[in-house]
């Protein structure tokens, strides 16, 4: 029939069309996430410029796997490597990451599940308490730590105010408490966001039948709320999980890494000043823990943000 092969050609052309002016972002993201993974990647099997084991200079060269095995099994020209040096601390690096990961993502999930439950009400003033609740997470990073880092000196205002005499950045677990605190003042606001947006997808007309069928205020939380934003829930949890796996800027600034506060994002900086190559295994090591976790999330516990879209529109 001539208008259906009107329509067919029409809707070729379209596509073509879209091929096209998509060509350029594609072009674009090739450049700047595709080659710089696939470049670190072949970095990864090279040696680093240096010292042999015997004391010669060397230019590099093909090293297959041993940059990872330095790293994995902390290797060190084939011995483990001594107290005190990178290789050394690539595993407590991986368990303070994980710890700080866990601790903050579960405060911020709760925090953030409250405020976002206090938001979605309807009361005087809602506006600029919400606008209120943002400030943290638009202060940059780099000025949040700051900020913390003089309220935890020693003559600092939480000594001052708790009457304490806690060396917060100086020992090890006052110090990891530091850095979660800071960092949960920072970013529970961007959980509060996230939550509260899949809030307000829930229709008004399920909590006045629930209310209309008896079910209290804790009945329709953990029947109506919880089931219902848990899309919007399990997809803030993932972005909050792997921003906080490549948590750099907090220790950094904070404790520079020191007492036992050393992420991988920080063991990756001081290594690039040691070796590209190494800290190339090191950031490619870094890419595959992170990337585990997201297919986790996605594949096994629902944090699919287009799936969830796309369900939500069939219905």
């Amino acid at each position: 029939m001539p208008g259906r092969e009107s329509a067919d050609r029409k809707q070729v052309t379209q596509g073509r069309w879209a091929s096209v002016l998509l060509l350029p972002t594609l072009i674009l993201l090739a450049v700047v996430i595709i080659y710089p993974v696939v470049n670190a990647i072949v970095m990864s099997f090279q040696n680093d410029a240096g010292l042999s084991s015997s004391g010669f200079f060397v230019q590099g060269g093909f090293a297959g796997v041993d940059n990872y095995v330095h790293w994995l099994a902390q290797q060190c020209n084939g011995v483990s490597c001594p107290p005190g040096t990178l290789g050394s601390q690539f595993w407590g690096a991986m368990g303070t990451t994980f710890l700080f990961t866990a601790i903050t993502v579960v405060l911020e999930t709760v925090l953030g599940f409250w405020m976002a439950v206090i938001m979605a009400r309807s009361f005087r003033g809602r506006s600029v308490i919400r606008a209120a609740v943002l400030v943290p997470w638009a202060i940059p990073t780099a000025v949040t730590a700051k900020l913390w880092f003089f309220i935890f000196a020693f003559q600092g205002i939480a000594n001052t105010l708790f009457n304490t005499h806690i060396l917060w950045t100086g020992s090890e677990w006052p110090a990891r408490w530091a850095i979660i605190i800071s960092d949960t003042w920072k970013t529970t606001p961007f959980m509060a966001l996230l939550i509260l947006a899949g809030l307000q997808l829930i229709p008004d007309e399920v909590y006045e039948a629930a209310k209309v069928d008896g079910a209290n205020a804790w009945q329709r939380f953990t029947q109506i709320t919880l089931p219902l934003v848990r899309p919007a829930l399990m997809v803030a949890i993932l972005f909050r999980v792997l921003d906080a796996l490549r948590m750099y800027d907090l220790p950094a600034i904070m404790t520079q890494g020191a007492n036992n506060t050393t992420t991988l994002s920080i063991l990756v900086v001081d290594q690039i000043r040691q070796g590209f190559n190494s800290a190339a295994a090191l950031s490619t090591i870094t890419f595959l823990v992170i990337f585990i976790v997201a297919f986790i999330f996605v594949r096994f516990l629902g944090a699919n943000a287009v799936g969830a879209a796309t369900s939500s529109g069939k219905k």
